[in-house]
């Protein structure tokens, strides 16, 4: 710690190309209210190694998919198992940091998630449809997802993928949270365009669903997105419980709500920090 302020290794990739999004805004807005309160070093996450010692937290946040970089982030949460250095969000969820695994988790345990399973014998465990949905364990932003019929789905090659029902939905929804405690939802009005946010103001029963999810996971430490599509009936599906570096949409906040989510942000990261 130097001038009385702790320090942080910020991870990013700020020139990472996501549909309708802008990593690289999103992260120079948020490391321009830390740096108030912390020193900021700002990293790729493949070449943080020679970093992590340094600084008293790092900040794991809009890094892209790992996918991308899969043997260099195993390296790094390897090296995070055993380094006195705390991460934020901490490594230990089971949403999408594990991939895609969640979703046929929670299917077993009968949560309310779109249907998924992780072989073609569990097909009676789906509603049945004229579509299913194919979904790389391990991927993220529509990397590898394919559409089949049935007939399609028998000769597909069914390794790492998740299977799901084509789903007709009105809109998704996206909860956030830190630490377990609810700061904002947003929704997607058009749904085919995911990414032009607005925002929402979620009933007891929303939270309630959201909250599930949240109780579920095992992170104490961290930045949550719980994102659900609400069906023609009314019901809400879990579509995916994003618990590594989730996009916050900050930019279509209105200043309270972003000011708030960033000094709750700041409060969890000095939790953390004062409890290593």
């Amino acid at each position: 710690m130097r001038n009385n302020k702790y320090s942080l290794l910020y991870l990013t990739d700020l020139h990472y190309k996501a549909n309708g999004r802008n990593y690289y805004e999103e992260d120079m807005y948020i490391t321009s209210q830390l740096m108030h309160d912390f020193e900021i070093l700002i990293c790729h996450p493949t070449q943080s190694k020679n970093y992590e010692e340094l600084t008293d937290a790092i900040i794991f946040r809009n890094t892209g998919s790992v996918i991308y970089y899969q043997k260099e982030y195993d390296e790094f949460v390897k090296r995070m198992n055993i380094s006195r250095t705390p991460v934020y969000n901490s490594l230990t969820g089971k949403g999408d940091m594990k991939g895609k695994q969640h979703l046929v988790d929670l299917t077993t345990a009968n949560y309310p998630v779109i249907p998924s399973i992780d072989q073609i014998s569990d097909i009676a465990k789906l509603p049945s449809t004229n579509k299913y949905v194919l979904k790389l364990k391990n991927g993220a932003d529509s990397i590898g997802m394919k559409m089949v019929t049935y007939e399609e789905l028998l000769t597909s090659n069914l390794s790492n993928v998740v299977i799901q029902p084509f789903i007709d939905f009105k809109y998704e929804v996206s909860f956030y949270y830190i630490d377990k405690i609810f700061q904002y939802a947003l929704y997607a009005p058009n749904k085919l365009k995911r990414w032009e946010m607005k925002e929402y103001k979620p009933t007891r029963e929303d939270l309630k669903f959201s909250q599930q999810f949240i109780d579920w996971n095992t992170i104490n430490h961290g930045i949550q997105r719980v994102d659900g599509c609400r069906l023609p009936n009314g019901e809400l599906l879990l579509v995916e419980l994003e618990d590594l570096n989730p996009y916050l949409s900050l930019n279509v906040l209105n200043e309270d709500i972003r000011i708030a989510f960033i000094q709750a942000f700041k409060a969890s990261i000095l939790k953390l920090i004062n409890i290593k």
